[in-house]
């Protein structure tokens, strides 16, 4: 009997040492669990910082590319201007064309101001956490924009005696009595 009583012992402080270990590794577990979720939300959170960060910078560089090609476009529009005025002197008609540049810039000025303003609150939305703006990671490097090929689909309407239309209607109109009398 005394051999079997060692078994029960030796057994005994086995299942004891089996269960403490498994008590350490429970609790290791539980702890690593808490660790790991910690570490998740950091990284979810400056993941998140990170893509304010970019987006901030985008809209940055937006309102700048704006403001640039803005201010560039004064002084074309002033030249221009000048321009079809000495022109006005040889085509009267030409005052339309600058008329029309004019409402055109106009226009713009008009428009420049509150989309930079919206601009400002959809960052300041963005800064605050309230909103996020989806933005493609390539929205600094916009592809330029096509104009149309069919020439029904012009961005701008010219007065009808600058048309490039009018130029092939006289050549039909000079080519029809040459091929009547043909």
């Amino acid at each position: 009997m005394f051999g079997k009583d060692d078994l029960v012992d030796n057994l005994s402080r086995d299942l004891d040492r089996a269960r403490g270990r498994r008590d350490a590794l429970a609790s290791e577990a539980t702890t690593l669990t808490a660790q790991i979720a910690e570490i998740e939300a950091r990284l979810s959170e400056e993941k998140k910082r990170r893509e304010r960060e970019r987006v901030l910078s985008e809209v940055e560089a937006i309102k700048t590319r704006i403001k640039q090609a803005a201010g560039a476009f004064a002084p074309v529009v002033d030249g221009l201007s000048r321009a079809i005025e000495q022109a006005a002197a040889v085509v009267p008609e030409a005052r339309e064309l600058n008329s029309f540049l004019v409402s055109v810039a106009t226009e713009i000025d008009s428009v420049l101001d509150p989309l930079l303003r919206e601009l400002d609150q959809r960052a300041d939305a963005v800064r605050t956490g309230h909103a996020a703006l989806d933005l493609p990671s390539s929205a600094i490097e916009a592809p330029p924009i096509e104009l149309p090929k069919d020439t029904n689909e012009r961005l701008l309407r010219f007065p009808a005696w600058l048309s490039r239309d009018r130029e092939t209607d006289k050549k039909d109109t000079a080519e029809s009595p040459r091929s009547t009398a043909a």
